[in-house]
């Protein structure tokens, strides 16, 4: 009996080791509002949205974990709409609850709720973006009441979290805290996900500066010191979002950094003209602790009021090599023109 025992046990162990894969896949994308039903039903899209995604679906699914950034809430109505110091620049988004699904059936497994936006509503609006989340099968973190999430794939577990300057997100500015969250998590998971919303907003203001970016009288973070802060605490893949612009990669110790990947699917509401509507999907290939192994970018653009379309020119990778050349020469990295990041331009 005894010897029935252990061999049970040799083979649970050899079973869960055999589905431990070698090489994990996370996809990030940027910003998403799916359409806006404040203050009327104007700005939403037909077919409840379900189009959004379309061309770019089997892109999205094809990963074990793939994260994006909800702007707004999900609430059908009600809710206090958020007022501002300066009217000239206040967006307030508000979507139906039901485009949750549309999330889901894109292949969303997480997403970021720490932006500017969540909280739209106020907390009516972030406990209905929660719970519209959860009964669609969707992970969420970066609210002060849901801080972290961890999950399993495949035998790999994830540990992620989200990061803003904002009221109700975790504080991008309070970097000793956010190591603390990262610290914990690289304890408990074999890859950590980290998303923030930082840095100033605008094509003007596509470069990384490695400083503080004071943004409408905001401090909007020094991304650069803090993606770097959370890698020497654990943090194994990050991507940034919120300057509605995408800007450069750099792997530092052996680990992934967007530092924003712009407007993804922005419906209505947010300028996409020019190099505001062009997007990277980003699907970074990892060791099963995280260490970087390669990354390939998909272009993207979208135009107002329309879906999210793949891009032949590949304009967002074009910006992608430039704007990395530019902001990291120090790194290693190569960039090919069929969107390959490779660890080394050897």
């Amino acid at each position: 009996m005894r010897s029935i025992f252990i061999l049970l046990l040799v083979v649970s162990s050899i079973s869960s080791f055999a589905q431990k894969k070698d090489t994990v896949t996370v996809i990030g994308v940027g910003d998403i509002m799916m359409g806006t039903n404040y203050p009327n039903a104007g700005g939403l899209p037909p077919n409840d949205g379900t189009d959004l995604f379309q061309q770019v679906a089997a892109v999205l699914r094809n990963a074990d974990v793939t994260m994006g950034n909800l702007e707004g809430v999900l609430l059908d109505e009600g809710g206090t709409a958020k007022t501002c110091r300066d009217p000239k620049v206040c967006y307030v988004f508000r979507s139906p609850v039901k485009y949750a699904q549309n999330l889901a059936a894109a292949g969303f497994d997480v997403m970021s709720l720490a932006n500017n936006h969540a909280g739209d509503f106020g907390d009516a609006g972030r406990k209905s973006s929660m719970k519209a989340l959860d009964q669609s099968g969707i992970y969420h973190a970066g609210l002060t009441t849901t801080p972290y999430v961890i999950f399993e794939k495949n035998g790999v577990r994830y540990g992620f979290t989200a990061f803003a300057p904002n009221s109700g997100c975790l504080n991008l500015n309070d970097i000793a805290s956010a190591k603390a969250i990262v610290q914990k998590l690289d304890s408990l998971s074999d890859v950590v996900i980290v998303s923030f919303h930082g840095g100033a907003e605008g094509p003007q203001h596509q470069h990384v500066p490695r400083k503080n970016e004071i943004f409408y009288g905001e401090n909007r973070g020094n991304v650069y010191a803090f993606a770097h802060s959370l890698i020497d605490s654990g943090a194994d893949i990050i991507f940034g979002h919120g300057p509605h612009v995408t800007r450069a990669v750099e792997v530092y110790k052996n680990r992934f950094i967007a530092y924003s990947l712009g407007n993804f699917c922005t419906y209505s509401g947010i300028n996409v003209n020019g190099v505001n509507g062009l997007a990277p999907i980003i699907k970074v290939y990892a060791s099963p602790t995280g260490e970087f192994l390669k990354a390939h970018i998909t272009s993207t653009n979208q135009t107002f009021r329309a879906p999210v379309k793949m891009d032949a020119q590949l304009q967002v990778l074009k910006r992608i090599q430039q704007l990395t050349r530019e902001d990291f020469p120090e790194s290693t990295l190569k960039i090919n023109d069929d969107g390959w990041v490779l660890p080394s331009a050897k």
